[in-house]
């Protein structure tokens, strides 16, 4: 593992400065500042935390802002960050903001309190559309939904591509009636209707339906049960994460359907009741564990070197392709 004098070694500067520019001092050159980033990202260094926090006064507890911890997406993806924090020795600050800007608003400013090193931030569309990380005294990682307001790292799926691959889907197995579900707090939910939007299109297939609803069980359940008793009903649903899928799976069963054969259910995350449940759920799978290890490494690094410029990852989704879509021939 490298050192700070290796590190000085390969910058060919003291360790003197090499300890300014991680800490974000500005009495140092932008020709050393430029080295030092370049040896830290060669050699991986990684500072020693508890050392380093005791003599920069600075906290080794993170936050990690989530909007449902029920849904199993945010389950995942905590689990990852604080593996990651933990190994790094930072302790995480988990909050749930149920998708209230009120209450994530509350959760922030308690982290301003608490003086926590940085925050990674699933935010809700509201606060997304206004957010201005300047406001803060801690760096902001943003994960599963985007800012486009602002300047930030951020670890996003590429939802427009997502949806159009679950929609195409659809598509392909003969589905036309096709009845979108979304998560009307969640900018990924909107993003996810672009692409169903995109593939209808592309396929000259009239949109259908849609019901934007709380990203829950009961509200899924609802919003299906009335699109199916309605005088024309859909022949396939297409939701926007696993709990509106499992509610959407209720009101079907209520309704003495046959999946695939009757209509289709298709969503997104990997939750484990989707390959319990007969037949399997077709789904988009997030890679949860790698968007919560490259949003805690992201914020390790920000927190290290504050002059790093913004960086943003885009991963992509994975059909998994299961027997709620596919009808026996």
């Amino acid at each position: 593992m490298a050192s700070i004098k290796d590190v000085a070694y390969e910058a060919g500067v003291s360790t003197a400065t090499v300890s300014r520019v991680l800490a974000g001092k500005s009495n140092v050159s932008e020709k050393a500042r430029t080295r030092v980033f370049g040896a830290v990202d060669k050699l991986d260094y990684r500072p020693n935390r508890a050392a380093q926090t005791l003599r920069l006064q600075r906290s080794a507890t993170i936050g990690l802002l989530v909007s449902d911890i029920r849904n199993p997406f945010f389950t995942a993806v905590s689990r990852a960050v604080e593996d990651v924090a933990h190994e790094a020795g930072y302790s995480v600050f988990l909050c749930n903001t149920d998708e209230d800007p009120a209450k994530e608003a509350m959760y922030l400013k308690l982290m301003i309190d608490q003086d926590v090193a940085g925050v990674i931030y699933s935010p809700t569309l509201q606060s997304a559309e206004k957010l201005d990380a300047t406001q803060f005294r801690f760096p902001i990682i943003l994960i599963d939904r985007d800012a486009p307001q602002t300047d930030v790292d951020a670890v996003l799926l590429d939802n427009v591509a997502a949806g159009e691959q679950l929609a195409c889907h659809l598509l392909q197995n003969g589905y036309r009636r096709i009845f979108g579900l979304f998560g009307q707090e969640s900018g990924t939910g909107h993003k996810r209707r672009a692409g169903l939007l995109r593939a209808l299109h592309s396929a000259d297939v009239p949109p259908f339906g849609e019901t934007f609803t709380d990203a829950r069980i009961e509200a899924g359940y609802e919003a299906v049960l009335t699109a199916l008793q309605s005088a024309d009903p859909p022949d396939a649903i297409f939701t926007t994460n696993s709990l509106l899928a499992a509610g959407a799976m209720r009101a079907i069963h209520e309704q003495s359907l046959k999946i695939p054969d009757d209509i289709a259910l298709a969503g997104f995350d990997d939750a484990t009741w989707t390959t319990l449940v007969q037949p399997q759920i077709t789904l988009i799978a997030q890679p949860t564990y790698e968007i919560g290890q490259s949003a805690t490494e992201l914020l390790i690094k920000r927190i290290e070197q504050p002059q790093r410029s913004a960086r943003r990852v885009i991963l992509s989704g994975k059909l998994l392709a299961r027997g709620s879509t596919q009808k026996l021939v």
